[in-house]
């Protein structure tokens, strides 16, 4: 059975944010990445140096069995108006489940990013639902 996370958006305060968290919950980062860290295949613009320095992703344990994802907007993506800024994050046992999931529930929905094999080594995708929840559904594909 799937996983549910949390994940928050902001408007380039994700580093502050996540460092308030760190020191609030304790543990260590995960994940950290800028979107400086990004490659760029030469299909889509260069980023600018604000662009560059906002978060692209991180991962935050909160306890046994809790993890707190968050990433800043970019000028790509535009600002995120609070209260439309936290998706719902599921991490799917496989990549069947993750289509299975996707295609239910993005039903009527408006499609944001098709599943799609990504540099990162996971199959994901996001949507707003036809009720205007945003969400993301992901699938880690094993380590060799």
């Amino acid at each position: 059975m799937a996983t549910v996370t949390p994940y928050l958006i902001f408007n380039g305060q994700c580093e502050a944010a996540f460092n308030l968290y760190k020191k609030a919950f304790g543990g260590e980062f995960l994940t950290f990445s800028k979107f400086s860290d990004m490659p760029n295949d030469g299909t889509t613009p260069p980023l600018s140096d604000a662009d560059a320095n906002r978060v692209m992703h991180v991962c935050l344990p909160i306890g046994e069995t809790t993890v707190l994802m968050g990433s800043d907007s970019n000028t790509q993506s535009g600002d995120v108006q609070f209260g439309n800024n936290i998706s719902i994050s599921i991490n799917a046992k496989s990549k069947d489940e993750a289509d299975t999931l996707y295609t239910n529930l993005s039903e009527e929905g408006q499609i944001t990013m098709p599943l799609q094999d990504t540099f990162w080594g996971a199959y994901f995708g996001m949507f707003i639902d036809k009720l205007g929840v945003n969400w993301m559904i992901n699938y880690d594909y094993p380590q060799s």
